[in-house]
């Protein structure tokens, strides 16, 4: 389809469904491709898949909801690779809660990971395209993003942060494309993941 070859790739939430399908092409592309998640273990195990198809990748632990974890992140897959040219910024959370049950710590939590968490990954990886006028930011948001009449029972706090990702990458798309940096977002329906698998589990509780 099209050809990665030194072009450098961070993929966050990659150790299941979408991300590790994301990072699993992206490296069949050419790229190189760190493997990010909150297991690192997990994370390997993509790496191993990666080499198996002859592609190249490392992994690394890395919770997006912690500002210092990122930098130190990004620090090192530049110091190994020499250079960021992708990041697909799909690390994100959907934990049921009905809007009038709904804590603030529930509503902290998801916010953080889903929305706080793509900021900053975008903002430290145009940092590092800026350098070389070049880059690609994918953000994952969600048909429930709002404005399509579509919305997620119990999941008040998903589509909030799911609609804050497509304004906020509007918005970085206008900031960074002097830069030479794209900003896209796709926003995919249900599709069988884990993290999906796991809330059909609860749902029938």
């Amino acid at each position: 389809m099209f050809e990665l070859k030194n072009k450098v790739a961070l993929v966050t939430g990659a150790r299941r469904g979408m991300g590790k399908v994301d990072a699993l092409f992206l490296a069949k592309q050419g790229a190189k491709v760190a493997v990010t998640d909150i297991d690192l273990d997990e994370c390997q195990k993509v790496v191993e898949e990666i080499k198996k198809q002859g592609g190249e990748a490392l992994a690394w632990k890395m919770d997006v909801v912690d500002k210092a974890e990122i930098d130190k992140v990004f620090d090192e897959v530049v110091n190994k690779w020499g250079r960021l040219d992708i990041l697909v910024n799909n690390a994100g959370v959907y934990l049921p809660k009905m809007a009038m049950d709904m804590t603030e710590a529930d509503w902290d939590k998801t916010l953080d990971i889903n929305l706080k968490g793509q900021f900053f990954c975008a903002q430290r990886a145009a940092k590092e395209m800026a350098k070389n006028k070049w880059g690609r930011i994918i953000n994952i948001a969600s048909i429930a993003s709002g404005q399509v009449g579509v919305g997620v029972v119990a999941g008040a706090h998903y589509t909030a942060s799911k609609g804050g990702i497509i304004g906020m990458t509007e918005t970085m798309a206008i900031e960074w494309a002097s830069l030479g940096i794209n900003v896209n977002a796709i926003a995919p329906g249900a599709i069988d993941t884990p993290m999906i698998q796991e809330v059909a589990c609860l749902k029938r509780l």
